[in-house]
């Protein structure tokens, strides 16, 4: 029987392959949660590198915040990742949760990178 760990990686990797093959070239919104901050990142699978990326580590967000652990602070980040992606040019992404559930702190950064100009 598999660990926790080996099940997580897998249902991420079944989710990231989904991904790309419907993403049409399009760049990858990824998002990482821990148990203290959330993180999200604009990736270009194509030429493997990171264009964007936010989290809750930042200094201008955690002034903001009480916790980087909650549903406010992905919606701030959600907010930051989409004002970087826009300034880069890029304005339609691929939502990749990562495995996790779309519900909590993932909806809220998916939700809060639309309002701010994402289109996924």
């Amino acid at each position: 029987m598999a660990n926790s760990k080996e099940l997580s990686t897998r249902r991420k990797m079944r989710t990231r392959s989904h991904i790309r093959k419907r993403a049409g070239g399009k760049p990858r919104l990824s998002v990482y949660r821990s148990g203290k901050h959330i993180y999200a990142q604009v990736i270009n699978d194509l030429q493997g590198k990171t264009l964007v990326a936010a989290s809750t580590l930042e200094k201008d967000i955690r002034k903001k915040l009480k916790t980087g652990a909650d549903v406010a602070a992905a919606d701030e980040v959600g907010k930051l990742v989409a004002e970087r992606a826009l300034a880069e040019g890029v304005k339609e992404v691929v939502f990749d949760r990562g495995g996790y559930k779309y519900h909590g702190r993932v909806k809220a950064l998916a939700d809060a990178a639309r309002k701010a100009g994402l289109s996924f």
